[in-house]
């Protein structure tokens, strides 16, 4: 039989020690992590139980519903062959999820039922994103993909509204989508989305088309510019920000930044944050602002003064999603990191629980002498006391 074992093939010294430094650190219960059997992709908050319940994506095509508490798998959703790579929740009642897979097209199940809805199929190469609205009474489902189209449908009738489509910058495969609380209407809903490119891009959507939206400068309030660029690459996350009224648009991106756009200023970059490598996700409260990414940290830095106030290891491979656990009274309580390494784990943000996850997790990472050393507390041994008295005899003497 032939051997599967990376040990019994050739290895650069490099790969060898990756591997050897992520078995290591896999073992770890940092962030009380819930183990699944394949790679994470990304996750959303289940709206029944935004506090305790995510639903995420898998590379082995399965879409879970998940207790954060029990650590139980609730409900599993199945039929894509392929990864799924997007995920999110609408419908009648919000009761329906879909889900962009690398087959190029978007599942779609009832929640409580499990059943198997409607197939989107429209976009020629892996879907990215997906997003779900409701425009002049009806739910519509916007998806992204690597074909760089952005495709509205409804979802009663599977029937596709439209295609989106930047005529003048060229938009390269689409990574993610999200809603402008600010400027959707009952009538419209306009939406940022972001790509493989520098730019972010601005539609407002109607049942009967769409148009893109254009940004002037805060400094030249005459001048015209029809996309948002802040960042030096592709930009993997747009998130905007539910603490305040201006509702600022934060990014997350290849190029090692988080950054807030701030709306008053026409979208320029009002604070950055310094990441490192790239980064694949940012959450915010009103006072932290969470990233994480590549370098497998969750990263919390105070909002106010941008100091980085914690570093959370836990995961051992590159973290795809965060997703904010709110409570009743809708404020971010903790929130959740899903990774390439089959992991969910959750991490709190009421400071001083926050403080003692920290904690623990520097006595965990300390060489083991040293924790032997601490455990003593400086104490001597029998024999060193035995020794010590002997040398005060000879003193006395």
């Amino acid at each position: 039989m032939q051997s599967a074992d990376p040990e019994h093939f050739f290895e650069t010294d490099a790969s060898q020690a990756s591997r050897q430094r992520k078995a290591a650190k896999s073992g770890n219960k940092n962030g009380d992590p819930v183990s699944l059997k394949s790679k994470i992709l990304a996750a959303v908050s289940d709206p029944a139980s935004p506090l305790s319940s995510v639903f995420v994506a898998e590379s082995a095509g399965y879409v879970r519903r998940i207790n954060l508490e029990s650590s139980v798998t609730k409900t599993t959703y199945g039929g894509p062959k392929a990864p799924v790579t997007c995920i999110a929740i609408g419908g009648q009642g919000n009761g329906t999820i879909f889900a962009g897979s690398w087959d190029k097209d978007i599942w779609s199940w009832n929640i409580d039922s499990e059943s198997p809805g409607r197939r989107f199929r429209g976009h020629s190469d892996f879907v990215k994103a997906v997003l779900c609205a409701k425009v002049s009474g009806k739910d519509i489902l916007i998806s992204g993909g690597a074909d760089k189209k952005i495709l509205v449908w409804d979802i009663e009738t599977g029937r596709r509204l439209h295609t989106l489509q930047d005529p003048t910058t060229t938009m390269l495969a689409v990574q993610h989508l999200a809603v402008d609380p600010v400027l959707s209407t009952a009538d419209s809903v306009v939406i940022a989305s972001a790509s493989s490119d520098p730019h972010i891009r601005r539609w407002k959507i109607t049942v009967e088309g769409y148009e893109q939206l254009p940004e002037s400068f805060h400094d030249r309030p005459d001048a015209e510019r029809l996309t948002v660029q802040e960042h030096e690459t592709s930009i993997y996350r747009l998130v905007f920000d539910d603490t305040s009224d201006d509702a600022d648009l934060w990014t997350a991106s290849a190029d090692g930044t988080a950054k807030c756009l701030a709306r008053s200023r026409n979208f320029v970059t009002e604070d950055s944050f310094e990441h490192g490598d790239y980064v694949r996700a940012v959450a915010v409260t009103d006072h932290w602002v969470i990233t994480a990414g590549r370098d497998e940290d969750v990263k919390v830095w105070d909002r106010s003064s941008g100091v980085l106030y914690a570093t959370l290891v836990g995961h051992y491979e590159e973290i795809t999603d965060l997703v904010m656990l709110r409570g009743a009274d809708g404020v971010g309580h903790k929130v959740c990191s899903v990774s390439i390494d089959g992991t969910v784990r959750t991490w709190p943000l009421a400071k001083p629980e926050l403080d003692e996850v920290v904690i623990k997790i520097k006595e965990a990472s300390k060489p083991k002498e040293e924790k032997e050393e601490e455990k003593h507390g400086g104490m001597l041994t029998a024999e060193e006391e035995a020794e010590l008295a002997d040398l005060m005899d000879d003193d006395d003497d």
